[in-house]
């Protein structure tokens, strides 16, 4: 999809990819007389770090900066003890962040007109910086435009509804409807379970559009209050914004429903887990054709490569598609998530589906990533995984028809072992950087550390008197 066509699908009030460099921010941001930006960036968790600060700052020149430190802080807000691999810069020094204009939006829950604009961060030398998810996905984009391909995502974001909860020690709860009844049987596809939350179904569409972020469909999924929202296929930069900005969009329209949403990989131990699945073709730059098949329809030699580039590196890069401890609850047999990297046609119990589709729209669906992964790097890596099994000619297997939710292979079942084969892997070293790899390494086994200092109910239900 263009940038024109872009802007004519999107509302009065959004701007997504509809606003050009400097002058065209300054005219859009003063025809509403926005007083305020939001200048955000999203850390290695998809977290949105950044400054709030009034628009005339913002156009007075001055760089905005923050310390390096924001690329290597975990979950819980520590940071990981330097080893002979990682290294904290002791000085913690600034980064230098450049505003992406055609990212620059309304933020319609705040009370005052107030703007945000995702930023790039860059070195004081004016180098990418290399731990930067933005600039991780950009590198794997470049890797396909030197071939003369165009790749294209469509992301699915599961979601769970869920009754406020400030107390950590208690399990989570499906939230009341207008019924006045929580759910508690599974809903899959229920127009009525939808109905249930009307009113907070209206304001996600309402502020998505007053944002230009664009919903292809929003249905009810298997789980108690499970919701999934669908985008339009497109640039995976693009796309991996969206995502960014609905999960922030969908959490703060719950919060006006007196609701939490959350995206957790498994909220709920009684309940299905929360997936991202990422659609994925390439497109021909020149003639803007799928490569995925020839002119006769059929399946080509690099869509069969760029499946077995899934089957081969999925593994590696799983810590990326389940980033923390409670990711790998999702992987469990006979669920609707994945256990293996097998594939098949419209089958949804492989890793990867190849949806029955005209030729022109052949796709390959990642069904791995957790919805808490961050988008940036999700795509990145599954993109990753496309590009090195059609560089390297690699060759798939042959398609699973059968159920094969029972048969699990290759995928790690918990975060040390994800960790230790993401960094295992040259091809995938080379093309994530070295820089973030070892940093990616560091923060991930100092949140694994972290949840190891906590005793689960679990521990203390079946080991306190028996062991």
């Amino acid at each position: 999809m263009s940038n024109d066509e872009t802007v004519q699908q999107v509302s009065p009030n959004g701007s997504l990819r509809g606003v050009d460099g400097l002058e065209g921010a300054r005219t859009w941001l003063q025809e509403r007389n926005i007083a305020d930006i939001e200048c955000i960036v999203p850390d290695l968790a998809g977290v949105a770090r950044g400054k709030m600060m009034p628009t005339e700052k913002f156009f007075s020149g001055s760089v905005m900066t923050m310390p390096a430190s924001i690329f290597a802080q975990t979950i819980s807000g520590s940071y990981p003890e330097d080893d002979d691999r990682f290294q904290h810069n002791p000085t913690d020094g600034d980064l230098y962040f450049r505003p992406d204009y055609g990212t620059l939006t309304s933020v319609p829950w705040e009370a005052d007109p107030t703007g945000q604009l995702i930023h790039d961060a860059y070195t004081r030398e004016g180098d990418p910086v290399e731990t930067a998810p933005r600039n991780i996905l950009k590198r794997v984009i470049r890797l396909y435009e030197d071939k003369g391909w165009q790749a294209m995502v469509a992301p699915e974001i599961e979601f769970y509804l869920v009754r406020p909860n400030t107390d950590p020690d208690y399990p989570l709860e499906p939230p009341t409807g207008r019924s006045g009844r929580p759910e508690v049987g599974r809903q899959s596809y229920s127009i009525s379970a939808l109905n249930e939350f009307d009113e907070l179904i209206d304001d996600i569409y309402d502020l998505s559009e007053q944002q230009g972020l664009e919903i292809d469909t929003l249905i009810h999924e298997e789980g108690a209050a499970q919701m999934e929202i669908n985008l339009r296929h497109g640039d995976p930069l693009e796309l991996a914004d969206q995502v960014f900005l609905f999960k922030r969009t969908i959490r703060e329209a719950a919060l006006r429903h007196e609701m939490y949403a959350t995206f957790m990989s498994k909220p709920m131990s009684n309940q299905p887990g929360s997936a991202m699945h990422i659609h994925q073709s390439v497109i021909d730059a020149t003639t803007g054709e799928n490569i995925f098949s020839d002119a006769d329809g059929n399946e080509t030699p690099a869509f069969l490569s760029f499946i077995a580039g899934h089957q081969q590196y999925l593994p590696y890069v799983t810590c990326i598609m389940a980033p923390f401890v409670n990711s790998y609850r999702r992987f469990s047999r006979s669920s609707t998530a994945p256990v293996n990297v097998y594939w098949g046609y419209d089958n949804r119990t492989v890793g990867l589906r190849v949806p029955y589709s005209p030729p022109q729209a052949r796709r390959l669906e990642n069904r791995v990533p957790g919805s808490d992964a961050n988008p940036y790097l999700a795509i990145a890596a599954s993109l990753a995984c496309g590009y090195l099994g059609i560089t390297n000619n690699l060759t798939p297997d042959e398609p699973r028809s059968g159920d094969c939710s029972q048969l699990q292979k290759a995928l790690p079942r918990g975060l040390p072992e994800a960790v230790a084969l993401f960094e295992s892997s040259a091809e995938i070293r080379e093309i994530f950087g070295e820089k973030f790899v070892e940093t990616y390494r560091a923060i991930k086994q100092e949140e694994f550390e972290t949840f190891m200092s906590v005793i689960s109910p679990w521990e203390r239900e079946y080991l306190l008197l028996n062991v």
